[in-house]
């Protein structure tokens, strides 16, 4: 059972678009996830900008991977050096924390995350 950054069970992050290391949903990882596909956030106009010009195109479709292109508003899987890279631009996504992994916390401060956290309404 995968945890999250809050030490619960790992909540899946996006079914539509498809998202996370092994495209099951969800930020899960393994030893051969180079990229760290940790955490969910709920991509903007201004991250995916940002990718783009960083050379991460994820907004052009790609059918033959099954990949759509993002969109804002869809949650996907980040990189944490990604979302690293696009807090310190200025533009970092909000984290979806019940769907963010664990291991995302050896890179990141748990307040941090929590500062970016998606806020939900209710």
């Amino acid at each position: 059972m995968a945890v999250n950054v809050l030490g619960t069970t790992l909540v899946a992050c996006s079914y539509s678009p498809l998202t996370g290391f092994f495209r099951d949903g969800c930020c899960n990882t393994r030893a051969d996830d180079s990229g760290l596909h940790l955490v969910c956030t709920k991509v903007t106009a201004e991250f995916l900008a940002f990718s783009l010009q960083q050379g991460n195109d994820l907004v052009t479709p790609q059918p033959e991977y099954r990949f759509a292109g993002l969109k804002p508003g869809d949650r996907w899987c980040l990189c944490v050096a990604r979302w690293l890279e696009a807090l310190e631009a200025g533009v970092a996504p909000p984290v979806v924390l019940d769907s963010t992994h664990i291991n995302t916390l050896h890179h990141v401060p748990l307040e941090t995350l929590q500062a970016h956290a998606l806020k939900t309404v209710g």
